[in-house]
């Protein structure tokens, strides 16, 4: 039998022609400006760092090709998939819904159009673009039925807890919808590495104690910060995106505290993200994983699906 979860971070497959649907490859003229005259970053630099770091990585464009095609594959997709087509294998993973972002939000909002309460979709919009930014956000939730905020200060070089993020946050919590923040160490070594170090949450906790905030990839190495500042603050939460669960429960890794509190006082505060894209498991080979950990039954029934289901309200 397959247990039912809800995944926290689900990445959309590339397209039918094998074009992937990440933000980056999409248009970007409906909202922020960019950098134009930024020069490319040298071979290797930046964001090419991470090649460096996970060489074992299963790479997105090429995983289908890599490992066994799921069922209802088929060929001459180029690695890709049709949405009707992820969506049935998500069912068949026992993913009842799936959050996704890093997708131009017009895409994103015609994948929530073609299957509603199938997707939670968290909208990007850039901090540097104030009151015009809070006004397209407002539009994406009530009109094109996006679900919440995505905030990654990985991406713009700007921390969370920075004043131009603040409309946003506002807006938030006055639609009453969450915001996942990028909560962990980057490895793009050319910005600075502590960008998304959990000190920046607290400060947006305490100036929003309604908002809904999850702590997205749960803070390593800086886990015992991000412990103690859910034990401080009620609506804080994180997701265990782009960790492979089999490392949570080594001793030495980092998380043995995340562990202790994550099966007593904070088990109602964990959520998890599969990120199989990055690991090349399927959601079921994932649970598998979790349910090896030192953790109660309970507990992990509360990590898979209901801690989420109350966070996101879905």
């Amino acid at each position: 039998m397959v247990r039912k979860v809800i995944d926290l971070e689900c990445l959309l497959p590339p397209d039918e022609q094998g074009k992937p649907r990440q933000y980056h490859e999409q248009a970007s003229h409906r909202i922020g400006y960019g950098d134009p005259e930024l020069l490319p970053a040298r071979p290797g630099y930046g964001f090419d760092n991470y090649r460096n770091i996970f060489r074992k990585r299963v790479d997105p464009s090429k995983a289908a090709g890599e490992s066994k095609k799921p069922e209802g594959h088929k060929e001459g997709h180029k690695g890709g998939q049709s949405i009707k087509e992820f969506v049935a294998e998500l069912d068949r993973e026992g993913a009842e819904v799936s959050v996704v972002g890093r997708v131009d939000n017009y895409v994103l909002a015609d994948v929530v159009a073609e299957f509603p309460n199938r997707f939670f979709a968290l909208a990007s919009i850039s901090p540097f673009d104030g009151m015009r930014g809070v006004r397209e956000f407002e539009h994406l939730i009530k009109e094109r039925k996006l679900n919440g905020l995505r905030v990654a200060a990985l991406y713009n070089n700007l921390a969370a807890s920075d004043r131009r993020y603040y409309p946003l946050y506002a807006k938030c919590a006055e639609l009453d919808v969450p915001v996942r923040i990028y909560s962990t160490m980057n490895y793009a070594n050319d910005r600075p590495y502590d960008l998304g170090h959990p000190r920046h949450l607290d400060q947006i906790a305490m100036d929003f104690p309604e908002l809904r905030i999850d702590a997205a990839l749960s803070g390593w190495p800086w886990v015992n910060d991000l412990v103690g500042l859910m034990r401080r603050h009620p609506n804080l939460y994180c997701d265990t995106s782009a960790h492979h669960p089999q490392y949570f429960g080594v001793p030495g890794s980092g998380w043995e505290m995340f562990i202790q509190f994550g099966n007593t006082l904070l088990q109602d505060k964990i959520m998890v993200g599969f990120s199989k894209d990055s690991f090349g498991l399927t959601i079921p080979q994932s649970v598998a994983l979790y349910e090896k950990l030192p953790l109660k039954d309970k507990v992990i029934e509360k990590w898979l699906y209901g801690n989420a289901k109350e966070f996101l309200r879905c």
